[in-house]
């Protein structure tokens, strides 16, 4: 299908200063916000604060002991929230041609109650221009979790979010509301602290 000037120009529009301050000093003050990402909308807070992670798993309704990954503007980033970051991680961020989420071992300077059970996190570089910018203005990586209830399908598009979810979070993003271009969902590497690969999802 040919894209004409009018649809591109949409999908550049850039966002609203107002509704980024707003949705960053949520986020500074510990609150949760319904963003848009790279792949699907989600749910997000400041992942170094275990108290707004707390709200997220509760509003989910799903156990603490089920890790949610994070987002981080750029790779450098990384280093701060992993014991030691696998050679293997630079060459795989720098291929990817789709979003990739990696999780590594060792996790540090995170909130607890993100991590799974072994100690690992998922982390995502999101190259999508709002979650950028906010983990950039924030200085810390944002949880990103699908905004769905545990169990129940994950939305693809703002529109079929559920109210529950809607009413339930502190600030709302108005950027991309509209936006009907159907995201891929990003792949899952898991690496090992010897560099192994085990492949999630493609």
């Amino acid at each position: 299908m040919k894209t004409n000037a009018k649809d591109l120009r949409k999908k550049n529009e850039p966002f609203s200063i107002d509704d980024f301050r707003q949705c960053v000093e949520i986020l500074k003050n510990g609150g949760i916000v319904l963003y848009p990402t790279d792949t699907v909308w989600g749910i997000g807070c400041d992942a170094t604060n275990e108290f707004a992670v707390k709200r997220i798993y509760e509003l989910k309704k799903r156990a603490d002991n089920k890790a949610m990954l994070v987002l981080v503007d750029c790779a450098a980033r990384i280093t701060s929230y992993v014991e030691e970051m696998p050679d293997i991680a630079w060459n795989l961020i720098e291929v990817a041609d789709k979003p990739l989420t990696i999780i590594y071992p060792n996790a540090k300077n995170l909130a607890t109650n993100l991590l799974a059970d072994d100690k690992s996190i998922g982390i995502r570089v999101t190259s999508e221009n709002f979650s950028k910018r906010l983990c950039e203005a924030l200085r810390r990586p944002i949880v990103s979790t699908s905004a769905n209830i545990h169990g129940e399908t994950t939305p693809k598009y703002f529109h079929e979010i559920n109210s529950t979810i809607k009413d339930s979070v502190d600030y709302i993003v108005q950027y991309r509301q509209n936006d009907v271009e159907e995201k891929c969902p990003s792949s899952i590497i898991k690496l090992g602290v010897n560099n192994e690969i085990k492949i999630i999802r493609e």
